[in-house]
């Protein structure tokens, strides 16, 4: 069956950095958008970043400048690097793959839990 798996999260101070990764599994991610998100509890889900599959990116104006995405098709891994972290970065992080070139986010990861303590 086709799925995505977010790497483990993890706790980290104000300015540190943190490397999420996105394994796909009974799909290639070859040809497709790949995108990550994020949710805080009682908010809403935010997009945070995506890459597509001429490596075009594009990031949300509150990491941009801070985060970096990327993928490894060989791998069929998507990766965020997020540098610089704020206490507001504090969420759930969940990788979401598309059916093609568009975002549209059919296959979803269970999410990760990244904490940024002041």
């Amino acid at each position: 069956q086709a799925q995505v798996v977010e790497s483990e999260g993890g706790s980290v101070q104000t300015g540190g950095s943190l490397t999420l990764s996105c394994v796909a599994s009974g799909y290639t991610i070859s040809g497709k958008c790949m995108a990550w998100f994020r949710q805080a509890p009682g908010k809403e889900r935010e997009s945070v970043s995506k890459v597509y599959d001429d490596d075009s990116t594009i990031y949300s104006n509150s990491v941009k400048g801070r985060f970096t995405v990327s993928r490894d098709d060989a791998k069929n891994t998507v990766y965020l690097q997020m540098d610089n972290l704020k206490p507001e970065d504090t969420a759930r992080y969940c990788c979401a793959a598309g059916a093609d070139w568009r975002c549209s986010d059919v296959y979803w990861g269970r999410g990760t839990q990244v904490t940024v303590s002041s």
